[in-house]
């Protein structure tokens, strides 16, 4: 499944596939950052509802979209995150700068 990326006012929701690894992490990337350029984003929401598998590049995507909405005083969520993926976001840090909410 690729990413889906839809945006409702000034919110990005990407809703990512299965695997987030390189390949994923750089699309993602570049079709955030046209986005980022063309319109007004102070939110972004990853959805790891279908996702199991996420490398260090997701976790590279993630900081580098907190940075890029940094200079809009913007926030980043990750939303039905597995326990494995929330470990991996506990050990990397990055949980100090994006808000978390677990799979139900």
């Amino acid at each position: 499944m690729d990413p889906l990326f839809q945006i409702e006012g000034a919110c990005l929701t990407v809703t990512l596939g299965p695997e987030v690894d390189h390949p994923v992490s750089d699309e993602i990337r570049r079709k955030s950052d046209r986005i980022l350029e063309e319109r007004y984003i102070k939110t972004m929401v990853f959805d790891f509802q279908d996702t199991n598998f996420m490398d260090s590049s997701g976790i590279g995507l993630l900081m580098g979209r907190y940075r890029a909405l940094g200079m809009r005083s913007g926030c980043i969520r990750a939303i039905n995150v597995n326990a494995h993926v929330e470990k991996l976001l506990h050990l990397s840090g990055i949980h100090k700068y994006i808000e978390i909410s677990r799979q139900e």
